[in-house]
């Protein structure tokens, strides 16, 4: 009769010390953070509690005010001038300028990423090249165009602008359709796909991702747009930054009113960061592995 040694436990693993160099180097981390949170929010805060003063009275004293006044984001509401009106203006010069702008450069990054055409390669450049031209110089014939198209005070030049697509987009699309494996293009021109085909039924819908970081990063540029909106429209067709930028002013006494101006400011921000926690997940999403998983 054979006996069976029952099975010996496991030795339990000593858990390793950490060294007071790597506690030194975790505590240094977590203070870094720490610094760069308050440095990056403390203004916010400030300029909140600011906003909440006696709009007379500026923005000095202190930190807290004794008392809130809420009224001034009433009056920066609906006081020196229809609030509601030129976000509207802000919300369309956004879209018209950022939806084709996205579709358009992820359609070219699909082009130089999974396309062969002579030449490729340089127009490629060429189109990065474009990103290193100050403002300052291509404004002037843009205006002259602009003028000669008869489309000055209107919003046609910011639905080219979307349609011509963003160098830095292209860029970004064509590094991410780069990554998909060859064998989604094989299997597309097995079932008889063209280059559209296969851009919108396959590539497109696994870019969900990528596609919602090229809309908050080129539609909070353009919601904050001033310099071309404030020389090519009309003020009944401005955006909303303009007109917070040239402040809120006392009707009677025409002075600025810095807390009316800066409660202006948050309203005019307050969208951008609704959008911007609405669609966090979707920044944050692995973007390759998410679409070819699907």
């Amino acid at each position: 009769m054979t006996t069976v040694s029952p099975a010996m436990p496991a030795p339990r693993k000593r858990r390793k010390r950490m060294s007071w160099w790597r506690v030194a180097e975790r505590a240094f981390l977590y203070v870094l953070v720490v610094f760069l949170v308050v440095l990056f929010v403390a203004p916010l805060v400030w300029g909140f509690l600011a906003s909440l003063r006696d709009p007379s009275a500026g923005v000095s004293g202190p930190p807290i005010p004794e008392d809130l006044r809420w009224d001034n984001y009433r009056y920066a509401w609906d006081g020196a001038f229809p609030f509601a009106t030129y976000l509207w203006n802000t919300v369309v010069i956004t879209l018209i300028a950022t939806v084709p702008a996205v579709l358009t450069s992820a359609f070219a990054g699909y082009a130089f990423a999974r396309m062969s055409a002579p030449g490729k390669n340089m127009t490629f450049l060429f189109v990065l090249a474009t990103t290193f031209i100050p403002v300052s110089i291509i404004f002037i014939p843009f205006f002259w165009v602009v003028v000669k198209l008869n489309m000055y005070g209107t919003r046609w030049p910011w639905f080219i602008w979307g349609i011509a697509g963003s160098a830095f987009l292209i860029f970004f699309y064509r590094q991410f359709y780069a990554g998909f494996p060859q064998a989604l293009d094989d299997a597309a021109a097995l079932d008889g796909c063209g280059h559209i085909r296969t851009f919108v039924q396959i590539y497109l819908p696994n870019s969900i991702a990528p596609l919602v970081v090229g809309f908050v990063i080129l539609g909070t540029g353009w919601w904050g747009e001033y310099f071309y909106a404030q020389l090519l429209l009309p003020d009944q067709t401005l955006p909303l930054g303009p007109k917070i930028a040239g402040g809120y002013t006392d009707p009677g006494l025409q002075i600025v009113l810095p807390a009316v101006t800066l409660a202006g400011s948050f309203l005019f921000t307050l969208p951008v960061l609704i959008v911007f926690f609405l669609l966090q997940k979707r920044l944050t999403q692995g973007i390759v592995t998410t679409g070819v998983k699907g």
